[in-house]
């Protein structure tokens, strides 16, 4: 699974507003495998390189390119891949639906209970609405929902919720050891918690556009 990056025109202020989106979020692409959708714009072979190049710097690492045809760009640039399914879109990506597009023939979930734990290393991504952990979050896994969080055990990784612009989506968790909380791209790290919030039960909420979080008795 990787995440999709689709540049518009201009591109200096498609990666303005990138800019302003890692601002918000830092360390958010770190790790993370990324695709550069290249349907939106025509760019010539230079131009990709400079947009790759601009990424880099941002401590953005493409995987591959698509959107454009294989035989387009050289070997010095990222593979182009074809294939692939959308999983969510990106804050920084454009809306790609053709306009004859047939209406899908079924309405998505609006929740998801996962009964399992979600162990180190491993990231659930639901863009749809909320989701429910019946056990615990361990270190070093993720949580994205489009909605809110609701984690029944430990939550030791990281969760952000509101991930499709819903400031209104909260996390609630019975035992707060988070490495990130994060809800319509406000976040905060363990170092910025308070330590009396630690170890407990809590829920998160944005107030004032300030990640605000509570204990819950």
């Amino acid at each position: 699974m990787a995440f999709v990056l689709t540049p518009e025109q201009p591109v200096a202020e498609w990666l303005t507003q990138l800019d302003k989106w890692i601002r918000s979020s830092p360390g958010f692409f770190v790790g993370r495998p990324v695709v550069l959708n290249l349907a939106g714009v025509t760019l010539s072979e230079s131009a990709v390189a400079h947009v790759v190049a601009e990424l880099a710097e941002r401590g953005v690492r493409v995987m591959g390119i698509e959107g454009v045809e294989p035989s387009k760009y050289g070997p010095a640039l990222p593979p182009v891949l074809t294939g692939g399914r959308p999983a969510d879109e990106d804050k920084g990506a454009a809306p790609a639906a053709a306009a004859n597009e047939a209406p899908p023939s079924r309405q998505e979930p609006s929740s998801l209970v996962l009964q399992e734990p979600i162990r180190s290393g491993q990231s659930v991504i639901f863009p749809y609405g909320d989701v429910t952990v019946l056990g615990s979050v361990s270190s070093g896994a993720e949580l994205v929902a489009g909605g809110s969080i609701h984690i029944y055990g430990a939550l030791r990784g990281r969760a952000m919720a509101g991930s499709k612009s819903n400031p209104r989506a909260r996390i609630f968790c019975r035992k707060n050891e988070a490495e990130l909380l994060a809800i319509d791209g406000y976040y905060r790290t363990a170092e910025d918690m308070h330590a009396d919030l630690r170890g407990r039960p809590v829920q998160v909420w944005l107030e004032n556009a300030s990640l605000v979080i509570a204990a819950m008795e």
